[in-house]
């Protein structure tokens, strides 16, 4: 009957959805986690130049401070690198799913009206 196929649908979707999200998770996280490494990695360059500093004083090389500098914005520019494509690309998928769900809840519908009798929806 018609119950029983919008419960078969009901489980069909609760068994794909999960599948197409299986992985999002992991990429908000890499997307997330970026920008924080980059940062910590800026704080340990800058930790360098003021060793350097407090080593050797205001008679500091500027090499010497250049490296924990350099340190400091090759981090950034790193964390910030991983990040940006991959929170595009979280974003991108996201939608996707939401795009195939909403596909899904329609086609179940249509199948529904067409067990129960209904002429189908027409799409746009």
């Amino acid at each position: 009957g018609r119950e029983q196929v919008r419960e078969a649908l009901e489980d069909a979707g609760l068994l794909e959805v999960p599948r197409l999200e299986n992985k999002l998770s992991l990429l908000a996280t890499i997307a997330q986690i970026a920008p924080l490494m980059g940062l910590l990695g800026t704080a340990l360059g800058f930790i360098d130049v003021f060793q350097v500093l407090q080593a050797q004083g205001v008679n500091a090389a500027p090499p010497d401070l250049a490296a924990g500098v350099m340190k400091a914005l090759y981090c950034t520019a790193f964390g910030l690198a991983v990040a940006i494509p991959a929170y595009a690309a979280y974003n991108y998928l996201v939608s996707r799913v939401n795009s195939i769900v909403l596909d899904m809840e329609k086609s179940s519908n249509e199948i529904l009206n067409i067990v129960g009798g209904l002429p189908p929806l027409k799409r746009e």
